[in-house]
């Protein structure tokens, strides 16, 4: 290309508009048929420096039971990341009240597990009764947020309490990507937490396809500034890679359902408490990223580098004495 060369300038075009065209047949083919079930997506706005606070707290987690009690009853309701502010092991009567919010469908909320002196953030689907019917640990943790890397070594080998997860200091990661069977219309749904959906190896890494993939997320932590909406941008990424739906429900925006071709179909403002009502987009079948992952690229990466190196090869020549 740099030496304006004919046949590289053609090809090069020619792999341009090959692609584009592409892009454009795939974008005018048939819409998938969207799933029989209505979810419900629950935004509560709930400011970062709010969240934690007792009263406030309390405030909110009322707020998410008003919206989830409100209007018709859908198939689904979904809340967002650490949205209930108490543990449900230590207080059934919070998953009670979850349960009869929901009107005898499921609740899905991001809450904080337990078990003896070790904590994950999680995502708890709540049945009658306020029974917890499955459950999703983050296993994708953020380093130095939600957890500090080689704490439980420090502790394991020096005594060092401050650092370990397996102390309660900081989460500890779950065993994996995991797929949960909600059953009926709604299908198998892939869960990811938080900043687990800017990876897309993670979402390949499941143990079969899933019917669609469920985010929730707590972006308070970016006040309105590009974060938040840099993170919607990536979620679409993976909608698009998986050819699956993607729902995303967000603390404070930008809650948001995404058709299996990253297009945006129903969302929330930025900022304001409320819920969305939407119907669950239909899937495509697997895309090439799906199917193969890097592979395709790691393959052409290694052929150029091999062509660059049998180009520079035989164009190094040793001097001749003449030359000398």
């Amino acid at each position: 290309l740099a030496q304006r060369r004919a046949v590289p300038m053609a090809l090069a075009v020619g792999l341009v508009a090959a692609g584009f065209g592409f892009g454009m047949w795939r974008e005018a083919q048939p819409e998938p048929a969207p799933r029989m079930a209505m979810l419900r997506l629950v935004q509560p706005n709930a400011e970062q420096g709010l969240k934690w606070d007792p009263e406030q707290a309390r405030l909110f987690f009322d707020r998410q039971l008003s919206f989830t009690a409100s209007g018709a009853r859908p198939d689904l309701v979904i809340w967002p990341e650490t949205a209930v502010p108490y543990l449900l092991e230590e207080n059934p009567v919070v998953g009670e009240l979850i349960a009869e919010a929901g009107r005898g469908s499921p609740v899905a909320v991001g809450v904080q597990r337990v078990e003896g002196r070790q904590f994950w953030n999680s995502l708890a689907v709540i049945g009658s009764g306020g029974r917890v019917t499955a459950n999703y640990d983050k296993h994708h943790l953020v380093p130095f947020g939600e957890y500090i890397p080689f704490g439980d070594v420090m502790y394991d080998w020096f005594g060092l309490v401050a650092f370990a997860a397996q102390q309660g200091n900081g989460y500890s990661p779950g065993p994996g990507p995991a797929v949960l069977d909600l059953g009926g219309n709604l299908g198998k749904a892939l869960p990811l937490i938080c900043y687990e959906a800017i990876f897309p190896q993670d979402l390949r890494a499941a143990p079969e396809r899933a019917d669609w993939i469920l985010q929730i997320t707590n972006d308070a932590w970016f006040g309105t500034w590009s974060g938040p909406f840099q993170h919607l941008a990536q979620a679409q990424l993976r909608a698009i890679e998986q050819g699956l739906p993607l729902v995303r429900v967000a603390n404070t925006g930008v809650t948001a359902v995404i058709d299996a071709r990253g297009r945006i179909v129903g969302s929330l403002p930025m900022g304001e408490a409320g819920y969305l009502d939407a119907r669950l987009p239909g899937a495509l079948p697997p895309p090439p990223y799906a199917r193969w992952g890097e592979g395709p690229v790691l393959m052409l990466l290694m052929g150029l580098a091999l062509g660059l190196w049998t180009v520079s090869y035989t164009h190094l020549t040793l001097p001749t004495n003449r030359e000398v």
